[in-house]
């Protein structure tokens, strides 16, 4: 096992959570788009991970796919609005804000904890190298 497999396991982790941050992003700036080109309201979306083999010991992880959740829209009343359908309902996005939010957190956290152990496995290499200059 070398210190380059555990810098690339940290990699593959912080990799795949700033994808994970990027699409939370998406849903959030998207939360109340009502409209889009494929028509309807913007559908979440999600991240789905599969660990991803290093060596006999090492597992990473990647993102397998971006998943889009089909849950129905949020129907809201609002006849005077130009987008409202025959009963004065508007569809929105199957987003709630509160729950991307603890999802933005734990990406975050996620991705600081692979930080760190990318960190620490540096300090590992540096400090052989050290001692083999002596």
């Amino acid at each position: 096992m070398s210190f380059f497999g555990s810098l690339a396991v940290a990699s593959s982790g912080m990799q795949a959570q700033r994808l994970r941050l990027d699409i939370i992003s998406s849903n959030i700036a998207n939360a109340n788009t009502v409209t889009t080109p494929e028509g309807g309201p913007y559908k979440r979306k999600d991240v789905v991970f599969e660990s991803e083999k290093f060596s006999k010991y090492l597992v990473g992880v990647k993102v397998a796919y971006v998943v889009r959740d089909d849950t129905p829209p949020k129907l809201v009343y609002d006849p005077k609005n130009p987008l409202a359908d025959t009963k004065g309902y508007v569809a929105y996005p199957n987003i709630n804000p509160v729950v991307e939010m603890v999802n933005l957190l734990d990406a975050t956290n996620s991705y600081q904890a692979n930080i760190s152990a990318f960190n620490a496995a540096k300090q590992m290499a540096q400090s052989i190298i050290g001692v083999l200059n002596v």
